[in-house]
């Protein structure tokens, strides 16, 4: 009975640690309070793509934010879904700053809905950082600044 025991709490430990890597955390310098990113293991399908996904976390809101990461020939789209505000940020090398959801994304069921944008936030975060920026230091400028995107929060 013991070594039944065991090996279920074993096998308990191996998959909550797998499940996803916590890979960044820090201040959303919003009501939501501490924010943590945790990267799945699990890619996301969107047009019959493998892309990888991070899932945001807010310390002080139920709500949990994916960010799927398409990668282009000269860009990457960051593609950021809740069940709030459906938004996209692009790092094209020159720049990083957010968007509407394009075109390609709407077919999949994703759209930006302007009655719960913050467009006042939303023109301040069209140029955020400038340069490239990698997946994880985007996926901080996106838990920190997307709270802001949504009106009335």
């Amino acid at each position: 009975m013991k070594r039944i025991v065991l090996a279920f709490m074993l096998l308990a430990c191996v998959a909550t640690l797998t499940y996803g890597r916590k890979v960044a955390e820090g201040l959303s310098n919003s009501s939501l309070g501490k924010y943590t990113i945790e990267a799945l293991d699990e890619p996301f399908m969107l047009a019959g793509e493998a892309m990888k996904c991070f899932e945001i976390t807010y310390e002080n809101s139920p709500m949990t934010v994916r960010v799927i990461v398409d990668k282009d020939k000269k860009c990457r789209n960051f593609l950021v879904v809740s069940d709030k505000l459906s938004v996209m940020y692009t790092c094209n090398g020159d720049y990083f700053g957010v968007n509407k959801v394009d075109k390609k994304y709407a077919k999949a069921g994703f759209t930006t809905d302007d009655e719960s944008l913050d467009r006042a936030d939303y023109f301040h975060q069209k140029l955020i950082v400038r340069g490239f920026t990698g997946e994880i230091d985007a996926a901080r400028l996106i838990a920190s600044y997307y709270p802001d995107l949504i009106k009335g929060l």
